[in-house]
């Protein structure tokens, strides 16, 4: 009777007609790891067989395909079951079961050897705090930033115009165009009067000053 292997659920076949390699990944990072690879000696016995027959010819060429064909169809039964079990073996050590999640994680980044559970389960104590850390320095950033002026000498009652009304060109802000020295206020204010004006406008509307 067969033995049972363990690594039910997270490895990969990646066996060809040649031979036979597999791939193990953690069940918590998804780091991966490969057997070495195992030439299949049911193939290497095919292909010895049918070189055989092809020197000799004939009859001797049809029992050693027959022969061939033979060993092929037992290339996933018990030899693939050994490489399996092979391979297991050299890559287990890599890897431990957790007994709080059931999860096969691996021994490099996943597992916490102070509690001896998965790093899912019982986070790494260092590892937790660098995380919180950085959480709570983005948190005071965003507080810190928020009670910060980024706005001092800006007129924010004053209309802002992306564009220069007279060359149409890109402004970034103040009173007049850095291209051609246009006026960039939406509106004009009296000298007399206060009263708020329209761009170009000669005369203030409300008393009649003259705004130039």
């Amino acid at each position: 009777m067969s033995s049972s292997l363990p690594f039910t659920d997270n490895y990969r076949d990646l066996s060809n007609g040649d031979g036979y390699q597999f791939e193990f990944r953690c069940e918590r990072c998804g780091n991966g790891y490969r057997s070495a690879f195992r030439r299949s000696m049911r193939k290497t016995g095919g292909a010895l067989l049918r070189g055989v027959g092809g020197f000799l010819g004939g009859r001797g060429s049809s029992l050693a395909y027959q022969a061939s064909n033979a060993l092929d169809r037992g290339t996933n039964s018990t030899e693939k079951d050994a490489a399996l079990r092979a391979a297991v073996t050299e890559i287990s050590p890599m890897f431990t079961q957790c007994r709080g999640c059931g999860d096969w994680v691996c021994e490099q980044v996943c597992w916490n050897d102070q509690v001896g559970q998965c790093a899912r389960c019982t986070p790494i104590q260092s590892e937790e705090l660098a995380q919180l850390q950085a959480q709570a320095r983005t948190t005071q950033l965003r507080d810190a930033l928020r009670e910060t002026s980024l706005i001092d000498g800006i007129d924010v009652a004053q209309q802002s115009i992306p564009r220069c009304p007279g060359c149409q060109s890109q402004t970034s802000g103040g009173k007049f165009c850095g291209n051609c020295g246009h006026a960039l206020a939406a509106v004009r204010a009296c000298g007399s009067c206060q009263a708020q004006n329209p761009p170009g406008a000669v005369f203030c509307s409300e008393c009649g000053s003259c705004l130039l």
